[in-house]
């Protein structure tokens, strides 16, 4: 059997489900803002739910996003609430690792807005040390292109922690990048930046078997964590949109969810957790089903 880590599960949907408020262009961030102890509440109940991992609430925490809120001066105080509710749950829960957030520039899903490299990389590396001495890894998210993922990992080549590269793939066709490209095209950045582990997330559970497949062929470490939403919509690939274009799934149970994530498992996944819309119920599930498995969660 295998060694397996179980990351968390979403913290935007999750937050925004447990503030009771209409989402904004901030998303995750703004409710950081307004109710902190949210985001420790969630990071603990996903180590109680068995997850090894607790990703920073840092996934949005971007100039470009703070600048059109008015809101930039905040944004070292952004990433210091980030990792102090993170290593606080952590501490609290006596084990675990916490990883560092890194999303996309710009916007989720828009391969569209991506930055050159080297202007991309400059904005990482600022990130990168702010968390670099709080985190025992880093996860670069939902990169949707071969460009956003190099800026990216560009700019954290040089933090001296692990870092997880973690693309996001066409809903009904895994073996693409959502900018179209195959995803056997991010080789070339892989094999040169060498991150520990190659990833796939905030896509359908469905698409992940494809996409896995795709990126078994880099010979690194492998994984995913889906969503569960309906599909990306339209609306959300506009300019600031807000998660209210996008619906829930309702037939996404803890348990189906946990089926799909067993199945990326038999494929060699050793990285598995869940993204936005999947949750603590989810993740326990997911655990549960591991360890009946005989697989050995770290």
């Amino acid at each position: 059997m295998a060694k397996i880590t179980l990351l968390d599960g979403g913290m935007g949907q999750e937050l925004v489900a447990r503030s009771g408020r209409a989402p904004t262009n901030l998303w995750a961030t703004q409710v950081m803002l307004d109710q902190p102890q949210l985001v420790r509440d969630i990071h603990a109940d996903y180590f109680a739910a068995g997850a090894t991992i607790a990703t920073t609430n840092s996934y949005a925490i971007h100039h470009d996003r703070l600048v059109k809120q008015g809101l930039d001066h905040l944004f070292g105080d952004l990433y210091a609430a980030a990792i102090a509710q993170a290593t606080d749950a952590r501490d609290a829960h006596g084990s675990g690792r916490i990883a560092g957030s890194l999303g996309p520039l710009g916007a989720s899903f828009r391969a569209d807005v991506a930055e050159p490299v080297d202007q991309a990389a400059a904005k990482y590396a600022e990130i990168v040390g702010i968390l670099a001495p709080a985190v025992d890894l880093f996860i670069i998210e939902t990169s949707a292109s071969v460009v956003q993922s190099e800026g990216a990992l560009k700019g954290v080549a040089a933090a001296g922690k692990p870092v997880w590269l973690s693309v996001t793939v066409n809903d009904t066709d895994g073996t693409r990048l959502r900018s179209g490209e195959p995803v056997t095209d991010l080789a070339a950045i892989v094999a040169h930046y060498a991150p520990a582990a190659v990833l796939v997330n905030c896509a359908a559970p469905e698409a992940m078997k494809a996409a896995l497949a795709e990126v078994a062929k880099f010979g690194r470490p492998y994984g995913a964590y889906a969503n569960g939403f309906t599909h990306i919509t339209p609306e959300f690939l506009l300019d600031t949109p807000t998660v209210a274009a996008l619906s829930s799934r309702l037939d996404l149970t803890p348990e189906v969810y946990a089926r799909f994530a067993m199945g990326w498992v038999e494929q060699g996944a050793t990285i598995v957790g869940g993204c936005c819309e999947v949750g603590p119920a989810h993740i326990t599930a997911l655990a549960k089903a591991l360890r009946a498995a005989g697989h050995e969660i770290v």
